[in-house]
């Protein structure tokens, strides 16, 4: 079965005019480091990784975790208990003043003061709102009921540190600040210190879906995959990725939603949807949240779920090396007469770029498809974290 091609030259960094800046002044200094960004995000994530620690990486990728984020066996999605708490803010003494090395100089455009901010201004992605969300200040995953706490929060909050960070990254690699092995050339970086101290910095949370075609009778799995259009996502453009993937979030920003949406399957269902089906966002009102058992398609897969047809799980949780996106990692079985009653016709593009089946119904879930995809593709850190961790667990998620 066919992979997704490699990057055409073998994911190097490369100085290019990517996007064809012809803005002249300051703004299109940033303008440059932020298209080379965009188009060696796998490569700059790969050697941002080397700034850390080896023992907090994810089963031999990119991905960073605490230990506490990595349970022994998958724990059931049911079994992981949410909790609210009060708004925190972190304590990142020096960040406005050294923010502004990373944003347009004044004088070139509208006046910034955020990194998110001059993402609107200069190059804003297709997908791109301050929505409200839940910020993830805690997590432990090694109990068989693990636990995550939350706060609120705003979507451009880690919007500001992440890709400032990594844009900091970026110019480092072009040789517009010191060599990106040493710290005193990353003072932002040097701020947020351990990316997995989530209490250190704001921390919106991405919940990543493998979704694995079960067919118990031939014995055989396989999923779908995502590649993410630089030019409708705010994060992640260009890479690979498993579907769907979600921020963590209510349908509206209304106080209702906030608290009826405040559960990762229904997150999850949204995002099937949004993603494999390519329905238009499903939204709340204010004076209506979203009704999950009045909805058809959330109301049977959640009933397949209930039957035993479908099994959600936890296999971990990390954070990316170059922008700190941090990422639920879950595994949905579906089985197969499931899975083609409702996906059958899986779209072959959404809002957020193309859905990949391979040839079919999706890639086989073995291992020399999963070793040749991440030997031969770009694929996001969580992506390929998630896709070695259910490997390795494959008998449990699949059973």
């Amino acid at each position: 079965m066919p992979l997704p091609d490699a990057p055409p030259d073998g994911g190097r960094c490369r100085r290019t005019e990517w996007g064809r800046v012809t803005e002249n002044g300051p703004a299109a200094d940033w303008l440059r480091v932020r298209a080379y960004l965009r188009e060696n995000r796998h490569e700059l994530s790969r050697q941002a990784a080397r700034l850390y620690p080896a023992s907090f990486r994810v089963a031999g990728t990119d991905l960073l975790a605490d230990p506490a984020w990595l349970p022994p066996s998958p724990v059931p999605l049911a079994a992981v208990a949410l909790s609210r708490t009060g708004p925190e803010t972190p304590s990142l003494a020096g960040w406005p003043q050294a923010v502004r090395a990373v944003l347009p100089a004044p004088g070139s455009g509208p006046v910034v003061s955020t990194y998110a901010a001059a993402m609107a201004a200069y190059a804003r992605p297709g997908v791109f709102e301050n929505r409200t969300t839940y910020r993830l200040l805690d997590a432990d995953l090694r109990d068989p009921a693990g636990t995550l706490t939350f706060c609120a929060g705003r979507y451009f909050d880690s919007t500001n540190i992440g890709e400032a960070c990594a844009h900091e990254f970026a110019a480092a690699c072009l040789g517009e600040r010191a060599d990106p092995a040493g710290r005193p050339g990353l003072p932002l970086r040097a701020i947020v210190a351990e990316p997995w101290n989530l209490r250190r910095r704001w921390a919106n949370l991405a919940v990543s879906t493998l979704t694995l075609r079960v067919d118990r009778a031939a014995g055989q799995a396989s999923f779908p995959l995502h590649w993410r259009d630089p030019g409708k996502v705010g994060h992640a453009g260009g890479l690979y990725q498993v579907l769907p993937v979600g921020m963590f979030q209510a349908a509206s920003d209304s106080p209702r939603s906030q608290v009826h949406d405040f559960d990762l399957w229904r997150c999850m269902l949204r995002e099937f949807a949004e993603e494999l089906l390519g329905e238009p966002e499903v939204r709340g009102r204010e004076d209506a949240p979203v009704d999950y058992q009045g909805w058809p398609f959330a109301r049977r897969l959640s009933q397949a779920r209930a039957a035993g047809l479908v099994s959600a799980w936890v296999v971990g949780l990390g954070v990316d090396p170059l922008t700190f996106a941090t990422d639920l990692l879950t595994v949905v079985a579906i089985d197969a007469a499931v899975f083609d009653e409702l996906f059958g016709q899986l779209v072959h593009a959404n809002a957020e770029g193309r859905v990949l089946a391979g040839e079919g119904r999706g890639f086989g879930f073995t291992a020399d498809t999963i070793d040749r995809l991440l030997a031969g593709a770009p694929m996001q850190a969580a992506g390929a974290a998630l896709l070695r961790l259910a490997w390795r667990n494959r008998d449990t998620l699949t059973g």
